[in-house]
């Protein structure tokens, strides 16, 4: 019998590039499979989640900045990318006969339904997983703004944010043998240190509404299930060090 979380609720912050995996195309298959077996085994535990989607494997806005397109168009398609990602989250999890809602920060008529603050949390009371798309509805904000929201709104006990590393290290543990896996870091701390764990507007408001955040890697086998069991390696960040 497997353990229980202790979390209720939680808000995955899943990037773009998590779906993309290894192969050359926007999604992988064997990842968005991987990631929505793993996630569906946490929803069996009891724990009602949400999930910001990032769009980062279809449009970056600073990227396309680049090319020279205008950064505010450039952030709406990103947006738009969110809702592709959304859409193959929504249909993995219903291929594993799991209900999934969608509820997107800007108006896609047809697509899916507007973000509802007491509608999101009535679905997740119902047992369905709510993904968020769309961001925050606004150019020159990341989907790191979009899951402290979200998270904050819906009530959530944790934010997990899934990475490609194991957690928050001291120095870049690459350049640097000496790295220290930090296990659990204070805010200030964070701060302090710049260890940049998510963009600065989002950090603090997880600080200033207490909403404690995890980072952990998202690239093994269970890795979802594992950290919330307390079996994983990663960080957590909260008020106290």
């Amino acid at each position: 019998m497997m353990a229980r979380s202790k979390y209720r609720r939680i808000l995955l912050k899943l990037s773009g590039e998590a779906l993309h995996g290894e192969a050359s195309h926007m999604l992988d298959p064997v990842e968005l499979n991987r990631i929505v077996t793993d996630i569906i085994a946490v929803a069996d535990l009891g724990v009602q989640i949400g999930i910001v989607i990032g769009g980062g494997n279809i449009f970056r806005g600073e990227v396309l900045a680049r090319t020279g397109i205008n950064r505010i168009t450039g952030d709406q398609m990103g947006m738009l990318g969110t809702v592709i990602n959304a859409l193959a989250l929504r249909d993995s999890f219903a291929a594993h006969k799991k209900a999934a809602k969608i509820m997107s920060a800007i108006p896609i008529s047809g697509f899916m339904p507007m973000f509802e603050r007491y509608k999101a949390i009535d679905h997740l009371e119902k047992g369905y997983i709510v993904i968020f798309a769309g961001g925050t509805g606004n150019p020159l904000v990341s989907t790191d703004s979009a899951a402290s929201l979200r998270g904050i709104e819906i009530g959530a006990d944790l934010l997990l944010k899934a990475t490609h590393v194991d957690g928050v290290y001291s120095a870049d543990p690459k350049k640097d043998p000496k790295a220290v896996l930090y296990s659990h870091i204070s805010y200030e701390k964070a701060l302090e240190q710049e260890l940049g764990i998510m963009d600065l507007a989002a950090f603090t408001q997880c600080r200033d509404h207490d909403l404690p955040i995890f980072i952990f890697s998202i690239k093994r086998k269970n890795a979802l299930l594992d950290v919330l069991q307390g079996k994983s390696k990663g960080t957590l960040v909260s008020k106290r060090n």
